[in-house]
């Protein structure tokens, strides 16, 4: 029995630039992180219009999955209870939280309201691709490549998962870093073990 999990894919975004795998697929700099993750939906063809009500985010997360899972991953092959999603940051809904706090002179907008916990991210995820297995949001003050190897493997050792994206997803105002990591049990040509050296190596180099 394999008891060893897989990075199978990658991707990382920071900068205004978008990494699959550590190759570059696409670059829109000198212009706001908004215009940034627009330009980037339309680059990558995604059907999804619902994408142009989340919040800075939740964009920034939802397209990071969209480009994790582009050509990578076979959702044939797992039920919707086997797959997760165990993601972090440092800011928490604080980008959010700030622009909600600044219309409460006037008029609260509910559609800002809504954001104001990271978890809904992984909500508008999940919604999008079916994703109905375990779900978790942690904020720690940088990437903790221990922590995250060790909860995983965890979901993984109790049979709760049998896939799992993983990873950082960090935005205030204009600054932002997400770097995401598909885990599974089948070993591909491109994989590398699941293990907190591999981690940090990408997460710091951007490379699988």
């Amino acid at each position: 029995m394999n008891t060893q999990e897989y990075i199978t894919a990658s991707c990382s975004i920071s900068n205004h630039i978008v990494y699959k795998n550590g190759i570059q697929v696409f670059e829109k700099k000198f212009t706001a992180l908004s215009e940034f993750l627009d330009a980037a939906y339309l680059h990558f063809d995604i059907q999804y219009p619902r994408f142009y009500k989340m919040d800075n985010l939740s964009k920034l997360g939802f397209l990071g999955v969209e480009v994790l899972l582009k050509d990578d991953f076979r959702p044939a092959g797992y039920e919707a209870e086997e797959t997760g999603l165990v993601l972090a940051n440092a800011s928490a809904s604080l980008d959010t939280d700030l622009k909600y706090y600044g219309t409460v002179y006037s008029i609260p907008s509910p559609a800002l309201f809504v954001y104001t916990l990271p978890n809904i991210m992984i909500g508008e995820i999940c919604i999008r691709h079916n994703f109905k297995g375990e779900n978790a949001f942690f904020v720690f003050k940088q990437f903790d490549a221990t922590f995250m190897e060790q909860y995983v493997s965890n979901l993984f050792g109790n049979q709760l998962l049998k896939t799992c994206i993983c990873g950082w997803v960090e935005l205030l105002e204009e600054g932002h870093k997400l770097v995401l990591f598909l885990i599974e049990k089948e070993k591909r040509a491109q994989s590398v073990p699941f293990m907190v050296e591999n981690l940090r190596n990408i997460f710091l180099n951007g490379a699988a």
